[in-house]
C-alpha cells in the first residue's frame, strides 16, 4: 500500500517523524515534524517562527509537537515549529538573517532567489500545496504590541472552511483580510487550501497563558476539521476590515492609546519627535476604528510600520 509522500517523508499510520528539511542552494535546514494519525483524515499544517521574535506560536508550536498522540489523530498533523530558524538563531525579529528580507513578505517565494525568497518557495511547494488546512502563529514583534486576533481571507475559494476553523479561535476579533500577496496564509487559501493567521503575545514575550491559549486554538480547530474526537467550540467575534498607517518619518514615538481601544476619526493616535523634543508628526486617526496593534518602541524608521486599526464591517461570526 503506498501513502502520502510529503518531504520526501511516507506518512505512514501511527508514525512519528522529526527532521530537518534542507533548503536548496542555501545552507537553512529547517526543523519539522509529521505526526501520522492511526486513522483516515484531512492533513493539517501547524507553522510559527515564519516571523522568528513571535515566540507564543513558536513554544506552542514546540509544545503541541510533543502532546499531540498519532493514536488520537484521524488524519495527519504537519508542525514547523520555527520557520524562520536562523533569524531566530541571530535574533533578527522578522527578518531572514541572510538577505534581510521579511519571510511573510515573499511568499510563493523563487527557488533561483535569496534565501528568503528560496525558503518561502520550499515552505510553500513542499507543505503548504500538500495539506488540506493551514494554521499558522504569529504574536507582536519585538516592537509591537498587540491584542489577540485572527485572520482569515476572503473572496477565496477556501473562504467558507477557513470562516469555521476563525470561529474556533477564542478571541474577541477577527478580520477578513483583502491581501492576496505575499504572506503563507493568504496565498495558501487562494490556491484552495483553508487557512487562518493567529495573533496572540506582544514585544517578543511569551506567558505561560498565551501559549496554552495557542494550543487549546489549534486543538480546537483539529476538532473542527475531524482530525480530533470531541465537539469543538465556537467563539462569537466581531469582524473587521483592517487598515495599516506606516511612519512617515524616523524618529521617537509616543503612542496616545492603548492597543484595544476604540477612538473616532480625528483623534490623536501619537505623536513623533524630533531629538530634541519637538513635534514632527501628529498621527490622526482617518476614521473611527479599535486599535490592533501598533509600534511600542521609542524609536520608529520611516515607512516601517505604526499603527494598525480595525473598522468592524458590521458582521459577527459566531
Amino acid at each position: 500500500m503506498s501513502y502520502k509522500m510529503i518531504a520526501g517523508h511516507e506518512l505512514i499510520p501511527g508514525k512519528t517523524i522529526k527532521d530537518h528539511i534542507h533548503v536548496e542552494g542555501t545552507e537553512l535546514h529547517i526543523p519539522h515534524v509529521f505526526l501520522c494519525g492511526e486513522h483516515k483524515g484531512p492533513t493539517v499544517l501547524i507553522s510559527a517562527g515564519i516571523h522568528n521574535a513571535e515566540y507564543v506560536g513558536i513554544q506552542a508550536a514546540i509544545e503541541l509537537s510533543g502532546e499531540l498522540d498519532p493514536s488520537t489523530l484521524s488524519g495527519n498533523v504537519i508542525i514547523l515549529p520555527l520557520a524562520n530558524r536562523s533569524g531566530f538563531e541571530n535574533r533578527t525579529m522578522s527578518m531572514v538573517y541572510e538577505d534581510g528580507k521579511n519571510l511573510n513578505r515573499v511568499f510563493p517565494g523563487d527557488n533561483k532567489g535569496s534565501e528568503a525568497d528560496r525558503l518561502a518557495h520550499m515552505i510553500f511547494n513542499v507543505f503548504i500545496k500538500n495539506v488540506d488546512a493551514y494554521i499558522d502563529l504569529h504574536s507582536g514583534d519585538g516592537f509591537e504590541s498587540l491584542i489577540p486576533y485572527a485572520y482569515y481571507l476572503g473572496s477565496s475559494p477556501a473562504e467558507e472552511t477557513a470562516r469555521q476553523m476563525i470561529s474556533c479561535i477564542d478571541t474577541k476579533y477577527c478580520v477578513r483580510s483583502r491581501c492576496t500577496t505575499g504572506g503563507a496564509y493568504n496565498l495558501a487559501s487562494i490556491h484552495g487550501v483553508p487557512s487562518v493567521l493567529i495573533e496572540r503575545g506582544q514585544l517578543s514575550l511569551f506567558s505561560r497563558d498565551e501559549i496554552e491559549a495557542d494550543k487549546a486554538d489549534v486543538i480546537n480547530i483539529l476538532k473542527y476539521l475531524g482530525v480530533l474526537e470531541g465537539s469543538h467550540k465556537s467563539y462569537p467575534k466581531k469582524e473587521l476590515t483592517e487598515y495599516d498607517i506606516d511612519s512617515p518619518c524616523t524618529g521617537c514615538w509616543y503612542p496616545s492609546l492603548e492597543v484595544g481601544t476604540r477612538f473616532a476619526k480625528g483623534d490623536c493616535l501619537g505623536q513623533i519627535r524630533d531629538y530634541f523634543g519637538h513635534p514632527i508628526h501628529e498621527c490622526i486617526a482617518p476614521s473611527e476604528g479599535i486599535l490592533l496593534h501598533q509600534c511600542a518602541s521609542l524609536n520608529v524608521i520611516e515607512g516601517d510600520p505604526l499603527i494598525a486599526y480595525g473598522v468592524q464591517t458590521g458582521k459577527e461570526l459566531s
